[in-house]
């Protein structure tokens, strides 16, 4: 459309320009042309933490905060987690489109197909000392992967691509079970490929002397939804990092241990153990007033309530919600849902939350339930990374096929010192800093 531009006028010469705007925005290069003189560089934005700046284009995930939105490719987050597997999500998200069930069944299988460690891997686990943090253990595993398969460096290769990243996603289970039962010096457990996905991997965890592991369906169920919930959410920090470490033409294997990395912080993918952790502070219901006060006088913070994309009730959350109450007919009530279940109620009534759209987001009730089914709260995020792995590389190779897209180089606004120069006191030469010593 002809009006589809934006003027701005420079106040500092008076001249005006005007800019296209493509998809509600302007692009950050066209600001460029606003000069004081020739000399100068131009304008750029500036957004500390990427605020309001979008560094690509993408077909994945669309979220509306304000109505509390997700979708994956354009389904709901709510139909998917009611309908469907984990797997046929993970080809959605990856291909564009849910599989037929053909489709689902060769998927199915090539993903079972790379379930085992290379025997090297394993030797690689064993040389972390038995208190590491599963975390830990889980980003150097996946990055040291790329020393097993060093075809993943054929990234321009649509078949290595996609060979390699269906390894990972079979792997990351296996890497993440190993790693808890290091933790608690118990022996590895091989996968079961007549097992579903979640329930493979309840298998490698809990396995013990019993010649078949049998998991509750219902935990397997919950365990996929949770899958499901945290497999892609837009531009996060942790995809952020993916597209960043990736852009440098980096293989899979190193590109997702970066946004590994990123997601074990307690203010990306260790939120829910934060969570847990307060209301182990707060210790029972009657206290929820006092502590809530706290939170109000700015002495301690809410964890698990508000987030930097919903100002709106997080649609994972609901979900969540309702999970955690299939899970607790099988596991018993969690003393903590009712302490849980209290800060919510006056999150949500009062006027000091209400006002700053403080609403519970999804890490608020998964502790919960990841602490019910029987994880260490040290495994939560390696928990998050599993099915984030997926998100990741649907991210990554969007980005690898952008023609758009180059290496990540943000630019900086300088604040140090302007030219200067070494004194005559503090020159010195190399010859005599050496005959000196």
């Amino acid at each position: 459309m002809a009006n589809e531009t934006l003027t701005i006028t420079d106040n500092r010469t008076r001249l005006t320009y005007t800019l296209p705007i493509t998809d509600g925005n302007i692009r950050s290069m066209d600001l460029r042309q606003i000069k004081k003189d020739a000399s100068d560089f131009g304008v750029m934005g500036y957004d500390p933490a990427f605020m309001n700046t979008a560094s690509c284009r993408s077909a994945i995930t669309f979220i509306d905060g304000d109505k509390g939105i997700l979708r994956y490719r354009g389904y709901p987050i709510e139909e998917l987690a009611e309908s469907c597997t984990f797997l046929q999500v993970a080809y959605l998200l990856l291909n564009g489109e849910l599989p037929t069930d053909n489709q689902l069944h060769d998927w199915e299988d090539s993903v079972r197909h790379h379930t085992m460690l290379h025997e090297t891997s394993k030797q690689f686990l064993e040389g972390f000392h038995h208190d590491a943090h599963p975390m830990s253990m889980f980003i150097s595993t996946v990055a040291a992967l790329a020393t097993v398969y060093p075809d993943s460096r054929n990234i321009h290769d649509a078949a290595a691509r996609r060979l390699n990243m269906t390894r990972l996603i079979a792997k990351v289970p296996t890497i993440a079970a190993y790693c808890y039962r290091h933790s608690l010096g118990y022996p590895y457990v091989y996968p079961d490929n007549e097992l579903s996905y979640a329930e493979n991997f309840m298998n490698m965890l809990w396995r013990m002397v019993e010649p078949k592991f049998r998991a509750n369906p219902v935990m397997a169920r919950a365990l996929d939804i949770l899958f499901i919930l945290h497999a892609d959410h837009e531009q996060n920090c942790s995809a952020n990092v993916m597209r960043s470490v990736g852009s440098s033409q980096a293989d899979p294997y190193s590109s997702t241990a970066a946004a590994a990395a990123a997601l074990s912080g307690p203010l990306h993918g260790g939120a829910n153990e934060e969570v847990l952790k307060m209301l182990d502070e707060i210790g029972s219901k009657d206290n929820v007033p006092a502590y809530v006060k706290k939170v109000k006088d700015g002495e301690v913070k809410l964890m698990g309530f508000g987030h930097r994309i919903y100002k709106n009730y997080d649609p994972r959350a609901r979900i969540i919600k309702w999970t955690a109450d299939q899970v607790f007919a099988v596991t018993g009530r969690n003393p903590k849902l009712d302490i849980a279940l209290e800060l919510e109620k006056i999150a949500l009534e009062d006027e000091y939350f209400v006002k700053r759209k403080l609403y519970p987001n999804v890490d608020f009730y998964s502790g919960i339930i990841y602490q019910a089914m029987g994880f260490k709260p040290d495994v939560f995020t390696v928990l998050f990374a599993i099915p984030r792995t997926v998100g990741w590389l649907a991210q990554w190779e969007e980005m690898l096929t952008d023609p758009e897209q180059k290496i990540a180089r943000p630019r900086q606004v300088y604040t140090g010192y302007a030219e200067r120069h070494l004194t005559t006191e503090q020159k010195s030469t190399p010859q005599s800093a050496t005959a000196n010593r």
